[in-house]
Formats: structure tokens, C-alpha cells, sequence
């Protein structure tokens, strides 16, 4: 967590202080383009045009559909609708009277499966086609076209099945069928014996066997006892190591360093686990448009299991830019350009600059900028080590202070487990401050270490799991001949509940704390504590929540405490609705003495999309500051924490 507790980038913030307003956006679109026509989406989302040419069908039939579930259950009822593409699709017309037998047909096999699915292995789906049966038609059916075609579904459910005996053979005859589900008495649906037969073959190779194949899965249905008899039979195939490893696609990718940075060695012994994560590893680099691990499907002459890492590389170079307007600070324009493959190796460079307070009638030298520029060598060193170096500029103005600071970083960080990451560095930063104290110049030359654990199931929606750092910067500014330390923790922690997640409990606690320094002024304003804003305590503006001098200064503190708790609640699939509740509290002490003690409480929007949920905040402070914000509108992408 950055000291000053900035609301992260790639968030919209909306804050009122009287009558002030502040509004930033920041937008991704994109256009596409098929033949003559053509559509333009911002967040996925269509503003106007189409997304494809119209597909033409020749010979064109109409036809109406009469979908008769015959008394099921709600939802069952509701499962065999959506299944039924007769129905989703009849506004949509087909090619030809064939056309029409082919849908049917094609929709009585997915009822059927619908109905396994649901344990319903005694029901019975009766298709007519202008009262005829689906199955007397002739191979060249003709029907009357002057109005649409009448198709009639009845589906009887039958009744509800249980798992009767169940029996496993072979390899996994040592297997406990309980640790798949299949308990006698038990659900009996299609997809918890298809889920089984998998399971079975994930565990078999989990001992290390990459040939694991199942010979047999057999169910029969007993329509007296209302059960079905379950045979799941496997051959495991040798334990087995890895042995030569192939790559494939690479074009400007070193395959040396695609070999190494997948962490697969021959060698080593068969892990689906292990081959899972190399994939992930190589996607994240974001070298490569698509990663496959391709297993070989016999073993070489001397007992290994061969492998090939095919890759399709992606485009190297790519930029972007942004903007955003604020009634307070004018006009915001960034932009930014780099490179994914700088030396062949995915070294990534990225510059970026940024200016705002245009149209405000300020003068150049009243106006805010930021430029940098940043390299990220991934495998530095050792494949699970990643070098950073940065390097950048900033003019700062705030409501708490102006800093102009120049500021330099190294650091490495090493992937312990899948799970831990720690990392250390060296950084040196010049700051020129005006606030509370004056003018002040500093020179601090910091050690900034980090160890992190995530376990979070999904990083911008996680559902489980939880996520924690310990952050330490020990300085010396050096103008001053001050030492002090920052000190700073988080946990975040998330925890569904229901079969599908649609309520999600989330919570976050954190704490920081400056040691050394006996002046507060000795420490620059860029490194003290404040709070306020979408990264904290919500409802309040940016840095709002500070300890005050006599002058009605925000001064910043030396420790802080915070906590958030949310209720994520799906609607729908699509929607979802966040009550929350945020605490805090900043102080002069070197420990949260809680004298000052801030919270803010209100209820956020949710919109799923294939790249993480969108957010909008409402909060309101509940203990407002005199001629303080009265409410805060907070947007982006991903959950609050």
C-alpha cells in the first residue's frame, strides 16, 4: 500500500467539497469492422453499429413452437427452456423444410441430455412437425409455408433417479467412489458421473502417470428401482518423467528462455499441476497471444513422456492514451508507449507522461506532469526472480501539499511459492515540498522489502482466499541526516457463500506506522500517512482524513489503521450490488491512537464483464469534516480491494 494511500490507477473518482466537482475518466474502446459495416465499444459495450455482417438463409422457413414440459419442477422447467434452441431461435428462420426436422432433432437429443443431467433417466420428449411425428416424417418432408410450421415439444419428466451400485476397476479400483460423489442413494445426473470419470483421471496423474485413460464407463438405469448402476474402469499407465522439450512458434522469443522461464526440466517427474502453471506463467508474460503444453501420446524409448510449449506470439509494440477533465484541475492527457520483447527475452520497457490542469487559464508552470520510464526483466537472475528499474518525474499539487519529485528504483522480486513472493531494493528520491512546514527540499535514499501471499481464486473478483503484504522502507534523507523506517501490513480476506458464490463477504484490515524522525517535518509529505478517497475510507476526498495543524493545515501522521467490510451480492449474472462500510483513522503518534476516528458507509454497482466487474461507489461520510466532502462517486475496473 503506497503511503499516502492513493486511489489506484484505472479508477473514476467523483468528489464534492461545497460546490465543487471533480470528474476523471479513463476509456479503452476499440472498432471493428466487416465488410460495409461497423461498431464502436467502449468496456465490451456496443454504442452504435453492428457486430457482424447478417447471415443470409437460403430458402428461409418460419416456424412456431409449442413447448409443453408437462408439470416439471421450476427448475427443471426453466433448465429445458434455456436448453431449447426451438425456442431461443424461433424468431430466427431456417433453410428449407429439412432445415426445420434437422433443428428438432437436434433439440429432442439436447432435451434428452437435459433431462440425464437432472437425473431423469426415464423421461420420455415427443416432437411433432404439422401434427406428424418427428420420427414418421420422410427423408424429404414437405410442409404448407403459408404460415409459419407448427412444432409441438411435450417432454414428461419420468421420475427422479438415485445412484444404485457402483463399481471401480482397474487402476482405480483403490479408490474411494465416495471422494467423487458417487454414493449410492446419492444425486444420480449425467454430469456428476462424467465430473467422476475425470476426477479419476486428474488423481491418477497427479502420481505422476501422464498415460491415464479410462476403459470403461458404463451406467445402466433400473426403471423399477429408480436407480442407476455405475462401472468406471482406468489404466494408469508407468510413473513417468519429462523428457525433451520442444518449442514451437516462437518467431523473436528466445525458446532458451521460453524453456527456462516454464520451469520444466526433463527430468523431473509428470505433473499436470506443474504443466497447468508453466502455461499461466508463460500467459502472463504477455509475449504471447496464446500458450499450449502438448503432451506426446507414448512415452519415448526410454520411459519419459515427451512435451512441445507451442506459443503464437502477439504484437511487441503497443500504445495508448487517455484523458480526463476535472472542474477543479482542467484537462488531463495521457499517454504511454512500449515494447513486450525489448531484447529478445520478454523484457518489457514502457514511457509514459501525463499533464493536467489544461483549460484553466494556468500557466504552464501552474500545470501538473508526470513522465517515466520503466524496464521489467523477467528471469533475472534465476527463473523465478523479476528485475525492475524505474525511473520518474512528477509535479504534484493536492489539497494537503505541492511536491515536484525525481525518483529512481531497483528491486527484485522472487517467487518463493505459487503463493509468496518477496522482493527488495534500493530507491533514491528528491523531493521539493511545499505544505504545512514550508518549503523543504529532501534527498532520501530508501531500502523498500515486500513479502506478499495471494490466494485469491480470481485477482480482480475474487470469491475466496485471501491476500496479504508486509511492506518495510528504511530511509535516510539525507540533506537532513534523518533516519526513519515505514512500516506498513495488509490483509484482505474473501469468503462465498451459497453452491454459486451470489454472496460474497470481503474484507480488508491494514496498518502502517513511521518510526524515527522526532520532527514530523523531517519526513517528507510524499512518505507520511493520510487517508480519504476510493483506496480508503470512502465518502471522504483524497487525503482528507489527516491530523490538522492550528492553521487548519492537513499535515499528514506517522500511523494509520484502516478497515473495509463489503456484502457483494449478485443480482443476476450480470449485476450485482455492494453495501459497504469503511474506518479510519490517522494520527501524529507512531502507533493508531484512534482520537480521530472517520467512517464511511454506501452501496456500490456491479457489472460483470469477460475481463472483471465494473465498478460505481456511492459513500457519504458519517462524521463529515466542517465545510468537508459530503458525498464521493468512485468507479473503475475490478472490486474495491
Amino acid at each position: 500500500m503506497p503511503s499516502k494511500l492513493r486511489p489506484p490507477i484505472g479508477r473514476i473518482a467523483f468528489r464534492t467539497a461545497g460546490t465543487a466537482v471533480t470528474l476523471a475518466a479513463s476509456l479503452c474502446f476499440s472498432m471493428f469492422f466487416a465488410d460495409e459495416a461497423y461498431a464502436f465499444k467502449i468496456f465490451g459495450i456496443k454504442i452504435f453499429g453492428d457486430d457482424e455482417t447478417e447471415v443470409t438463409v437460403i430458402d428461409p422457413v418460419r416456424y412456431t413452437v409449442t413447448f409443453d414440459t408437462d408439470g416439471s419442477d421450476k427448475d427443471l422447467a426453466d433448465s429445458l427452456d434455456r436448453t431449447s434452441l426451438l425456442v431461443n431461435d424461433e424468431k430466427k428462420p431456417v433453410s428449407g423444410d429439412l432445415g426445420v426436422v434437422i433443428k428438432a432433432r437436434d433439440d429432442r437429443d439436447r432435451l434428452i441430455a437435459t433431462l440425464y443431467e437432472n437425473a431423469r433417466y426415464g423421461g420420455i420428449v415427443t416432437v411433432t412437425i404439422a401434427g406428424q411425428n418427428l420420427d414418421a416424417l420422410p427423408p424429404n418432408p414437405s410442409f404448407d409455408r403459408s404460415t409459419p410450421v407448427p412444432v409441438s415439444v411435450r417432454i414428461d419428466p419420468g421420475p427422479l433417479f438415485t445412484i444404485g451400485d457402483v463399481t471401480l476397476e482397474g487402476d482405480a479400483a483403490r479408490l474411494d467412489p465416495g471422494a467423487y460423489d458417487l454414493r449410492p442413494g446419492g444425486p444420480a445426473g449425467s454430469l456428476v458421473v462424467l465430473k467422476a470419470g475425470s476426477k479419476i483421471i486428474d488423481d491418477l496423474k497427479a502420481e505422476g502417470r501422464p498415460l491415464v485413460h479410462l476403459t470403461k464407463r458404463e451406467v445402466v438405469a433400473d426403471h423399477e428401482t429408480n436407480t442407476i448402476d455405475v462401472v468406471i474402469a482406468a489404466e494408469a499407465g508407468p510413473v513417468a518423467p519429462l523428457g525433451p522439450i520442444a518449442v514451437k512458434g516462437a518467431r523473436k522469443v528466445d525458446e532458451a528462455f521460453i524453456r527456462r522461464y516454464s520451469r520444466l526440466q526433463p527430468g523431473q517427474q509428470y505433473s499436470p499441476e506443474q504443466l497447468r502453471k508453466a502455461g499461466e506463467r508463460l500467459r502472463a508474460l504477455g509475449v504471447f497471444s496464446s500458450v499450449n503444453i502438448e503432451e506426446a501420446d507414448k512415452l519415448s524409448s526410454d520411459g519419459a513422456l515427451p512435451l512441445g510449449i507451442v506459443v503464437s506470439e502477439g504484437k511487441h509494440r503497443y500504445f495508448g492514451f487517455g484523458a480526463n477533465w476535472s472542474s477543479i484541475d482542467g484537462v488531463g492527457l495521457q499517454g504511454y508507449w512500449g515494447h513486450r520483447n525489448l531484447f529478445g527475452q520478454a523484457e518489457s520497457l514502457r514511457l509514459e507522461g501525463a499533464v493536467t490542469g489544461l483549460g484553466q487559464g494556468n500557466l504552464i508552470d501552474d500545470l501538473d506532469y508526470s513522465a517515466g520510464i520503466t524496464f521489467v526483466k523477467p528471469g533475472a537472475f534465476f527463473p523465478s526472480a523479476t528485475l525492475e528499474a524505474s525511473l520518474k518525474g512528477t509535479t504534484l499539487t493536492t489539497d494537503s501539499y505541492d511536491a515536484n519529485s525525481i525518483a529512481g528504483k531497483v528491486a527484485l522480486a522472487y517467487e518463493i511459492s505459487d503463493h509468496d513472493t518477496v522482493s527488495g531494493g534500493l530507491s533514491l528520491t528528491y523531493d521539493d515540498i511545499d505544505d504545512a512546514f514550508g518549503n523543504n527540499r529532501y534527498l532520501t535514499f530508501g531500502v523498500p522489502i515486500s513479502y506478499i501471499r495471494d490466494t485469491r481464486d480470481n485477482k480482480l473478483n475474487p470469491t475466496e482466499g485471501y491476500y496479504a503484504s508486509v511492506n518495510a522502507i528504511p530511509s535516510y534523507e539525507i540533506t537532513g541526516s534523518t533516519i526513519f523506517s515505514s512500516f506498513e501490513g495488509s490483509v484482505s480476506g474473501y469468503y462465498g457463500i451459497g453452491a454459486e458464490d451470489r454472496v460474497v463477504l470481503a474484507a480488508r484490515l491494514s496498518a502502517g506506522t513511521l518510526l524515527g524522525a522526532g520532527d514530523l517535518k523531517a519526513i517528507p509529505a510524499t512518505r507520511r500517512f493520510y487517508a480519504g478517497g476510493g483506496g480508503s475510507v470512502r465518502g471522504y476526498a483524497y487525503q482528507e482524513v489527516s491530523p490538522y495543524n492550528d492553521n487548519d493545515d492537513a499535515t499528514g501522521g506517522r500511523s494509520y489503521a484502516l478497515g473495509s467490510f463489503e456484502a457483494r451480492v449478485s443480482i443476476t449474472e450480470k449485476i450485482g450490488i455492494v453495501p459497504f462500510l469503511d474506518i479510519g483513522s490517522v494520527s501524529t503518534a507512531n502507533f493508531p491512537d484512534f482520537s480521530d476516528l472517520r467512517m464511511g458507509a454506501g452501496v456500490g454497482l456491479r457489472y460483470m464483464t469477460p475481463f472483471g466487474p465494473l465498478r460505481l461507489d456511492v459513500a457519504m461520510p458519517l462524521d463529515r469534516y466542517d465545510g468537508g466532502s459530503q458525498y464521493g462517486i468512485y468507479a473503475g475496473i475490478g472490486q474495491s480491494f
